[in-house]
């Protein structure tokens, strides 16, 4: 059974110790939320997280985890001799309860602790000798020596479970179970948080792939098992099926040429051996139980106009999720409110389906948890509702929450959330380009360089930078700030700046690129070269209005590509032509900023690092001294 309905049950806190690529986190989670970050920062595994403590089918896996669960694989520790007893004892005793055997409490261990607030009458009757207090201003557990205090509107019930994993050296296998946590230190032997307790927890954890391709099956834990148990509907239906398939026989038609074969062999066999050990072979449909019923027993689906049906999980991947939805609200007409945790809900679903996915799923659920990379999904939450991970090379995975700059009002961050500021959200380095002109050619010179010589450059793309613009250089600082408040790693690139918004700058980038010249278009224009501009202006389209100031632009190339770059600014006139440009027609300043940045994002081992020989192209204005 799952939770009362109309009861806002969810989980408030999240800590993991020693899971996957975590050594440790503590996480507070919102009512409903979306977890972002750049791949392997830790997304799936904070859902995997809640699956392990909270899931009431994930433990009937065996084992429940592998060596891969374990922080940088390392599940075992040899102890001294002299504690081996001890380590024979640790599957007879709970785990805090054997930790007092010396080196046991040092053996590596997945723990994974849930706080649940808000319970259900049904809740507080059954875990009543478990219930805590949660302190809602402080974020905290309430542990105050002062019985009055849980009456404040500030502190509320609280249920607190751990789960533990560990190996287990004498079966030679991985354990994982689940306690009450106040067990694990008040009690001699700690309490385990069954599968029923966790089913009146009521969590889901839909995951991308998995949750579609077995929806319709009765496999254990899938969304229509789950519908049947909440309806209480027990199909009786296996006794009768295994023996209708035993009942079968299988190529009996001697004209198919196995059963005269099977004879022969049943002749050969009584040669050698009495009756009773096994005579008369012959073909079965199979060799079924009831679990593997359970796995293969699959749902059709009709598709188009025709009467073909083929098994759900071959339709469409967009079809498929559409289905969960559908399944998932069979899951809300029951009335049962839920704890959703989902991951990327917009695979080969189109924005307006992406949109009503999360605003249904929201709508069924006490709580609700998305992992996303969709910017029409993330901008369904509020900044308050946004976790944003960041992981450091330690493991620690931190939460941060978006707090917008003075020159970023609201209303901006809402309007420009999917142009501007959604890409530097999941991304882990993050360029703060100055203007449209920046943004859009810098990106383009980097690719080009790389394509031509990829032993030197890399792509902003390849070295997981995105490009934001900043929409002025006022702004540069600002948004810097904004991204380097999420845990992310900023750099700037712009125009030169007078020393005030230079320091501003400096203050909130990692490494800023600051050109000599007033504008993008001058660096361009006098760090190439004139066959280089001469081409390009042969191939480009002129607008009208130049054309009337230049009608041979050809000859007068220099000045007429300056007002075709000061007109395309920000439409990327300057993005094609450094497109097309050679190493040798890129401006020096362009790549030894693109070095710079991959020496900072990838640097090159030491034994291949070396000094390279001045380029003879270089303007002295453009140089490697313009890069600070």
């Amino acid at each position: 059974m799952f939770p009362q309905p109309g009861l806002p049950m969810r989980i408030i806190r999240l800590s993991i110790d020693n899971f996957r690529g975590v050594k440790h986190a503590t996480l507070l989670l919102p009512k409903h939320g979306v977890v972002i970050g750049d791949n392997n920062t830790g997304k799936t595994t904070v859902l995997e997280a809640l699956d392990l403590v909270l899931g009431p089918d994930r433990l009937n896996r065996v084992p429940p985890i592998s060596e891969h669960d374990f922080f940088n694989g390392r599940y075992f520790s040899k102890p001294p001799v002299d504690a081996t007893a001890a380590l024979l004892a640790i599957d007879a005793e709970p785990p805090q309860a054997a930790a007092s055997g010396g080196d046991i409490a040092e053996q590596p261990r997945i723990q994974i602790e849930a706080v649940i607030v808000d319970l259900s009458l049904e809740q507080r009757a059954r875990f009543g000798d478990h219930i805590e207090f949660w302190d809602s201003t402080a974020s905290k557990l309430y542990d105050t020596p002062n019985p009055a205090g849980v009456d404040a509107a500030s502190i509320a019930e609280a249920l607190r479970v751990t789960f533990h994993g560990w190996y287990d050296e004498e079966e030679d296998d991985f354990e994982g179970r689940t306690y009450f946590s106040r067990s694990l230190a008040e009690a001699a032997r700690p309490e385990q948080f069954s599968r029923k307790d966790k089913q009146l927890c009521g969590f889901l954890y839909l995951r991308t792939i998995r949750t579609g391709s077995r929806a319709l099956s009765l496999e254990r834990g899938s969304l229509l098992d789950i519908i049947l148990r909440l309806k209480e509907v027990r199909p009786q239906m296996w006794e009768d099926t295994l023996g209708t398939l035993s009942g079968m026989a299988v190529a009996s038609d001697p004209a198919l040429g196995i059963s005269p074969v099977l004879e022969s062999i049943n002749t050969a066999l009584k040669k050698y051996v009495p009756k009773e050990w096994g005579v008369e072979p012959h073909l079965k449909v199979s060799d079924l139980t009831r679990e593997h019923l359970r796995k293969v027993v699959t749902a059709f689906i009709a598709t188009g106009d025709g009467q073909h049906a083929a098994p759900f999980y071959r339709q469409g991947t967009g079809t498929i999720n559409m289905l969960v939805l559908a399944m998932l609200s069979q899951i809300a007409e029951s009335k049962q409110n839920v704890i959703f945790a989902m991951e990327e809900p917009e695979t080969a679903i189109p924005p307006y389906a992406q949109k009503r996915i999360v605003h249904e799923v929201r709508k069924l659920a006490s709580q609700t948890l998305f992992t996303s990379h969709s910017p029409y999904v993330l901008e369904e939450f509020t900044t308050d509702e946004t976790l944003v991970l960041a992981r450091d090379a330690q493991g620690m995975l931190a939460q941060r929450t978006i707090e917008l700059p003075d020159n970023v009002k609201p209303k901006r961050y809402r309007q420009e959330f999917r142009t501007i500021f959604c890409e530097g959200l999941l991304a882990r380095r993050v360029l703060i380009a100055e203007g449209p002109t920046e943004a859009s050619a810098f990106p383009v010179a980097c690719r080009r360089l790389a394509e031509l010589n990829p032993e030197t450059y890399f792509s902003l793309e390849a070295l997981g930078i995105c490009t934001v613009d900043a929409s002025g250089e006022k702004n540069v600082s600002g948004m810097a700030k904004l991204y380097r408040g999420l845990g992310k790693r900023t750099f700037g690139i712009c125009d030169k700046q007078d020393n005030e918004n230079e320091a501003k700058i400096k203050a909130e980038v990692e490494l800023l690129l600051m050109h000599e010249e007033k504008g993008f278009e001058d660096l361009v224009i006098k760090g190439t070269t004139k066959a280089a501009l001469e081409r390009f202006a042969s191939q480009l389209d002129w607008p009208p209005h130049i054309l009337k100031n230049y009608p041979d632009p050809v000859a007068q190339v220099v000045d007429a590509l300056g007002e075709y770059f000061a007109w395309s600014k920000g439409n990327w006139g300057i993005a094609d032509f450094l497109a097309q440009c050679s190493e040798a027609e890129t401006p020096a300043w362009i790549k030894e900023a693109a070095k710079t940045l991959k020496e900072a994002c990838a640097p090159s081992p030491p034994s291949a690092q070396k000094v390279e020989p001045a380029d003879e192209n270089a303007h002295p204005e453009t140089g490697v001294d313009g890069i600070d």
